[in-house]
């Protein structure tokens, strides 16, 4: 999990910084969505690490693939395929 979650990590930073920079009004239409995105990443794959059963935190960490393809990012070369490949793991 470590490398997946901290990649997710960098990036929710990464947009938190950036969001400072954008005009208010890409603040107030998409802004607060991409960080809650952004964020809840990090926070799928934590839950899903602390589930039971296999199928269970498989559900997690696609919820958190689905909030990663919700939007074109960043780091998306790196973060994506380590996301599948932590997801195509969990048995």
């Amino acid at each position: 999990m470590g490398d997946v979650y901290k990649l997710a990590e960098k990036l929710s930073d990464l947009i938190w910084y950036a969001f400072d920079e954008w005009s208010k009004k890409v603040q107030k239409s998409i802004g607060y969505q991409i960080i809650c995105s952004a964020d809840s990443i990090a926070s799928n794959i934590a839950e899903g690490y602390g589930r039971y059963t296999p199928a269970d935190r498989r559900n997690f960490y696609r919820y958190a693939r689905g909030s990663f393809h919700a939007k074109g990012v960043p780091m998306g070369d790196e973060l994506g395929p380590k996301l599948n490949a932590f997801i195509t793991s969990t048995k």
